[in-house]
């Protein structure tokens, strides 16, 4: 059974990574995956690429406080239905050594986090976001070491990480129907209202778990915890294209400032179980927690401040901040994969992910289909292809309280999401001896 089971798991663990991707709630994309360091090859690489397509709609967007000038049109308007996500692409690497027949190593890169989200600057929320957009990359060394406890083997996991982040995120800040009324002179400043956030930063994760197999039945069941990791935040504040019209007491506009600022991205718990349960037959399934409730407002203030006054959501300095104000995330999957013949193998996988807003956002929960088929034409290479359907649940957004401050975070528009459909497919390669 061992080897049959070993050709049905190559489409069954595509789906884990792909259902993933596809729900993305806060900002998880292509998450952490560590399944070829159970690969019972000496050596063993592989490599997937997965393009998610999500097609959340806003309807009945408003604004707010029309009277502030920061709709689309600068009174306050715009269109009020927009397609607010945009598609992506998730890469992943690894390469697995055995360096004795008890201890592996695997050397990683993923892209656990992420968002990229435009609805442009023709709608009611453009002072709300533009476009917002976050890039990550993570290089992990992760090992394990074999003991032989009862039938089986309980394996000891360990592991570091370390990780960049990249992003940005653009808004109107003044229309310039508002700065063109306020000084005529002004009717042909060059700039368009809109101004734009960028960072950058790194940062050290590890990781601790065990794992108990039997080989004989494919049974596996593993149990990973994944620590937070601590940025450092630094980046500029472009407002460059408002005009300077009140330098006292609105100094950054008209400028270019570096900021700064920190964040921490979660902590997270994952059960893996799976286990033969007929001959060319496997049964798998997991349970995830995400300490997504870490990240509420990331604030940002100019450099020249630091260490002068504390960066915080009610500080002085404030520049501009990141209302995300998440929950914690829970994803639930299970699935079954089938040998079909020596080459082909399939899997089915159904998986439910606890949306992360708190009425905020639109990440609602998202339940999503994902089946896969692995063609392995001999012992030493094998090809996954697969595919997801899914349906993020529907809702609406607007003000939430906010911690440490006395006021309402998204305080700029509401609206309201339909069950919209996200869609995945992905290829990956793997390569032992």
């Amino acid at each position: 059974m061992t080897k049959a089971i070993s050709t049905i798991l190559g489409s069954a663990l595509v789906l884990s990574g792909l259902a993933g991707a596809a729900q993305a709630g806060g900002l998880e994309r292509g998450g952490y995956e560590w399944d070829l360091l159970f690969d019972t090859q000496r050596f063993a690489t592989e490599a997937g690429v997965a393009y998610v397509m999500p097609e959340r709609k806003f309807r009945n967007v408003k604004d707010i406080n029309p009277a502030d000038g920061l709709g689309a049109d600068g009174k306050g308007g715009g269109a009020n239905s927009v397609k607010g996500t945009a598609s992506f692409a998730i890469y992943n690497f690894g390469a697995k050594v055995g360096l004795t027949p008890d201890a592996d190593c695997l050397a990683s890169y993923s892209q656990p986090w992420g968002v990229h989200s435009k609805p442009g600057a023709n709608w009611v929320g453009a002072q709300d976001e533009i476009e917002k957009k976050v890039n990550s990359h993570d290089y992990g060394l992760t090992c394990s070491y074999k003991f032989d406890v009862g039938k089986g083997q309980l394996r000891a996991i360990g592991g570091v990480s370390y990780q960049e982040i990249s992003g940005f995120k653009e808004g109107l800040g003044l229309s310039p129907n508002v700065f063109k009324s306020l000084d005529p002179r002004l009717a042909r400043f060059p700039g368009d209202g809109t101004g734009r956030l960028a960072l950058e930063g790194d940062g050290v994760g590890w990781r601790v778990g065990a794992a108990y197999e039997i080989p004989e039945i494919a049974l596996r069941a593993s149990l990973i915890y994944n620590a937070a990791v601590d940025y450092d935040l630094n980046g500029t504040y472009d407002l460059t294209k408002i005009p300077a019209l009140d330098p006292v007491n609105k100094p950054l506009l008209g400028r270019l400032t570096d900021v700064y600022g920190s964040t921490t991205l979660p902590q997270s718990v994952e059960l893996k179980l799976q286990s033969g349960i007929a001959p060319g037959w496997l049964a798998f399934g997991s349970v995830k927690w995400v300490d997504w409730s870490v990240l509420d407002i990331v604030t940002f203030c100019p450099v020249s401040t630091k260490g002068v006054v504390a960066c915080g959501p009610r500080s002085p300095a404030l520049a501009d901040s990141l209302e995300l104000m998440y929950q914690d995330g829970w994803t639930v999957s299970g699935g079954i994969g089938h040998k079909f013949n020596d080459q082909w193998s399939g899997a089915v996988q159904l998986a439910w992910d606890r949306g992360t807003t708190t009425g905020i956002s639109a990440q609602t929960d998202t339940w999503t289909l994902s089946s896969g088929v692995a063609y392995s034409p001999n012992k030493d290479f094998e090809v996954r292809l697969g595919g997801a359907v899914g349906l993020m649940t529907s809702g609406s957004a607007g003000p939430v309280d906010c911690p440490n401050t006395a006021g309402k975070c998204g305080t700029g528009i509401t609206y309201d999401f339909g069950n919209d459909i996200v869609t995945a497919v992905s290829i990956s390669g793997k390569f032992k001896f």
